[in-house]
């Protein structure tokens, strides 16, 4: 079944290219330029998935406001911020509101196509059974791969879609060295090596928010990265 994505974005040039991008893919794409008009859409359907600019013309974080509005109506919509705003604050904010993944402009479309698709396998599997072989279980680490969902010491840690796989990467294989072409072969994207290594400091500084004590992110040098089991 075709999959319907709402797209707001207030620039009109980029909402026509990445409308006529995204169709070419076979998705459906509704677009809005504005918060009001994207909630009055909302309140009558929602989207498969939804890609939503920060600042919509005047109202600078109507895009915040807007996911906080879907994430209400579910728990489960796909949402992705994509945005010129790069900073650590505005991505903190938009993940803890809710958001799935948080990315910038000046990625390549396929690098945007193969997220939304990552997003869209999450939900067909979360619409599926538990197996065993979807857990990974290390020291105190927990990972449903199923419904992405990581949690240490039982307490969840919150990773966007393209953490949540690198971590998968080194951690289904505790003790092995992961290079970052596989990372990036497991999560589905090409980046530079700066942008692999700023994923990695941010998963562990996720978990190090959780417990000051976690090393279980190893660097190894020239290599990698690997996952050391904790006790």
């Amino acid at each position: 079944m075709q999959k319907y994505i709402a797209l707001i974005e207030d620039e009109q040039a980029l909402r026509e290219n990445y409308v006529d991008a995204l169709s070419r893919q076979g998705y459906k794409v509704m677009p809005y330029a504005d918060r009001a008009s994207a909630e009055k859409a909302f309140n009558l359907r929602l989207p498969d998935l939804a890609i939503i600019d920060i600042g919509l013309g005047d109202d600078i974080d109507g895009g915040f406001t807007l996911c906080q509005l879907l994430r209400a109506k579910s728990s489960t919509l796909p949402i992705i911020f994509f945005t010129a705003r790069d900073n650590d604050f505005d991505t903190i904010c938009g993940l803890r509101m809710g958001a799935d993944d948080y990315l910038t402009k000046d990625i390549s479309l396929p690098h945007l196509l193969a997220r939304i698709s990552a997003l869209f396998r999450r939900t067909e599997l979360l619409q599926q059974p538990l197996a065993e072989s979807d857990l990974i279980v290390s020291g105190e680490l927990s990972m449903d791969t199923n419904r992405m969902q990581v949690t240490w010491q039982s307490k969840a840690v919150d990773l966007t879609v393209t953490e949540f796989w690198m971590l998968h990467a080194i951690a289904k294989h505790g003790g092995h060295v992961k290079s970052r072409q596989q990372l990036m072969d497991e999560s589905k994207m090409v980046v530079d090596d700066t942008t692999i290594t700023s994923h990695i400091k941010r998963i562990r500084k996720k978990f190090l928010q959780l417990d000051p004590d976690f090393d279980c992110v190893e660097t190894v040098y020239g290599m990698g990265y690997r996952w050391k089991p904790s006790a």
